[in-house]
């Protein structure tokens, strides 16, 4: 069964074909950093026009490199939730015709449970489906991003319950944030990615924000605004101090800020593994494909006896084969949708 799938919910253009919710047959993504880059960040307007210029040629090569004509799709399907409502609906318009055209299911996908998915991709054929064990469910899902961090109890890949979520920055935009008060560029995820393999994490103590001993929840605008007191100093009339800092210094800032980061992150998850009483996490999002990130997790899970899934790098950031894949299931429980469907920000 291929279905076809397109993510447009930010400011990446994509489209995939996947074969019976595992096999990724084609995946293409069509980057804008370049066009937001000078903004240091997604500018809503621009993004959607640049996804109405690409969204055609994308899926056009999607369908191409996986041999699979319209005629041979089995459904469409695409992301209605959440994200930019004027990105959404680019692609929702998209999807709702070709479905219409060729008379076949259209298939609403939630983006967050979408990431959530992401990991059984491409799994072993010969292992159970990542509908029932020994694949991932039930578990603690991570989704953390430029947009989203957030803990869910995952029961199946179409039952996923809230657990905690940030009550202010999402990590993806903290790592943003930081990236800029340093000087470092934009995307900051992967610049502080690379920089801090060159620093000391341990030179600069920047607070974890725990919020209670028993919390779910994050929040990192405080630790946001540590990193922004140990560059520029405290007070308002405090000169910006970026500029002054050796490449050395620059560097330990960077290790020490996602230090702190992907110690809640790691030490939330597995707090929440405990208290589910789950033996499985999961990792997805953007921000899963920090190096840090995945092999932190990997240690302290296994240590704690438990399993560990993490997406390949090419599933992490925001893609379409996650969105084909995780339509198959919805497909199989019969939860197509109407060419009403409206796009949702959240």
């Amino acid at each position: 069964m291929k279905i076809l799938g397109i993510e447009t919910s930010c400011d990446e253009t994509c489209a995939a074909v996947v074969e019976d919710g595992r096999r990724v047959l084609s995946n293409v993504v069509a980057s804008q950093i370049e066009i937001h880059r000078k903004y240091g960040g997604v500018v809503p307007e621009i993004a959607s026009r640049a996804h109405i210029e690409s969204l055609v040629p994308v899926v056009a090569e999607a369908l191409q490199a996986a041999a699979a004509p319209t005629a041979e799709l089995h459904a469409v399907a695409v992301v209605h939730r959440p994200g930019l409502i004027g990105s959404l609906l680019v692609g929702l318009t998209a999807a709702k015709t070709l479905a219409w055209l060729r008379g076949v299911p259209l298939l609403a996908v939630n983006h967050i449970e979408a990431h959530i998915y992401a990991a059984c991709l491409e799994r072993d054929p010969g292992a159970a489906s990542c509908g029932g064990a020994p694949g991932p469910f039930p578990c603690v899902s991570l989704i953390v991003s430029g947009g989203h961090t957030s803990l869910y109890h995952s029961t199946g890949p179409l039952e996923h319950r809230l657990v905690g979520a940030t009550t202010d920055d999402a990590a993806g935009e903290a790592f943003d944030k930081v990236a800029a008060l340093l000087d470092l560029g934009y995307p900051g995820g992967p610049v502080i990615d690379r920089m801090a393999e060159r620093g000391n994490p341990r030179a600069v103590d920047f607070p974890r924000p725990w919020l209670g001993p028993e919390s779910l929840d994050f929040s990192f605008s405080g630790l946001k605004t540590a990193v922004l007191y140990h560059v520029r100093g405290k007070g308002a009339g405090a000169k910006r101090r970026s500029t002054h800092l050796s490449p050395e210094e620059t560097a330990d800032v960077a290790a020490g800020f996602q230090e702190a980061v992907v110690e809640v992150l790691v030490g939330k998850t597995l707090r929440a593994a405990e208290a589910l009483g789950v033996d499985r996490v999961l990792v997805g999002g953007g921000v899963a494909a920090n190096r840090r990130l995945r092999g932190r997790l990997q240690a302290d899970a296994h240590a704690a006896g438990l399993e560990v899934f993490i997406p390949p790098m090419a599933y992490c950031t925001d893609n379409a084969a996650m969105v084909a894949g995780l339509a198959y299931h919805l497909l199989q429980a019969g939860r197509t949708a109407d060419l009403d469907l409206e796009a949702r920000a959240v």
